[in-house]
């Protein structure tokens, strides 16, 4: 068995891919640096991201793929599932290998396979968009914290960008405990290595939120309550709409 360790990033399995053409030998498993090995295996290659063979292999993908297809390749491994770095290994080299492009072959199980899980997480990407509620602090900064079942923040970030470019926000990934900041110019991703307690719960102090902010939460949550109909009350098809995981950060909720 053949295992390759990279440091388990997009530019790390591109680098992968690039070394495995280089060397002609394809992995059997791939591993992130520093993970438990297997108890039989014959050789391990360690893989250093480089961003000049994983743009070689990028621009390789443009060539052969169509836009569609490389925004599910991308989505599939923002989903973080177990072994989908090996699941896109197969289906980037099937790509290179075959000289008609691979996209709509549904017949090939990895193609299938890409093109499922990409579905959900652009699924969770929309929930995202929904379910995001933002809390104004007294410096005028709103802070929306969030924790989607996949890695779908960087897929919604443009959105974000578009909808409320005259207001500063931050969004923040408390499961992944990375976000992104607008401060009315650019956006930049930004990590707190000293958590304060909104970053872990998603809930700011009171002393934190703006005076208006406050009313319109009161507001909010009385509006919420009044336009519910008791008699058509169906609490099956709430949760399916509304995932009950999404409530802690829903302000009607609270």
């Amino acid at each position: 068995m053949l295992i390759f360790t990279y440091d388990k990033s997009f530019d790390g399995l591109l680098s992968a891919v690039f070394e495995a053409y280089s060397r002609k030998q394809f992995p059997d498993m791939l591993l992130e640096e520093g993970a438990s090995l297997p108890l039989f295996y014959h050789e391990i290659i360690s893989i250093v991201s480089d961003s000049e063979k994983s743009d070689r292999v990028w621009k390789g993908l443009k060539k052969k793929l169509d836009e569609t297809a490389l925004k599910q390749l991308m989505a599939c491994w923002l989903s973080e599932l177990p072994e989908v770095d090996m699941l896109l290994f197969r289906y980037i080299r099937k790509t290179i290998d075959n000289q008609r492009s691979i996209e709509l072959n549904f017949g090939d199980p990895d193609v299938l396979e890409v093109v499922k899980i990409s579905r959900k997480v652009i699924h969770e990407r929309l929930r995202l968009l929904q379910f995001i509620r933002f809390q104004k602090t007294g410096d005028d900064t709103y802070f929306a914290p969030m924790e989607p079942q996949f890695n779908v923040l960087p897929l919604a970030i443009d959105h974000f960008r578009d909808r409320f470019a005259d207001q500063k926000w931050l969004i923040y990934d408390l499961k992944r405990k990375y976000g992104y900041y607008y401060d009315l110019h650019e956006v930049t991703e930004v990590t707190f290595p000293d958590l304060e307690n909104h970053h872990i719960t998603g809930k700011l102090n009171e002393a934190l939120l703006a005076e208006d902010e406050k009313v319109f939460q009161k507001l909010w949550k009385t509006y919420f309550k009044a336009i519910a109909i008791k008699e058509r009350i169906n609490p099956r098809l709430h949760k399916h709409n509304m995932p009950v995981r999404y409530w802690k950060h829903l302000t009607e909720k609270q």
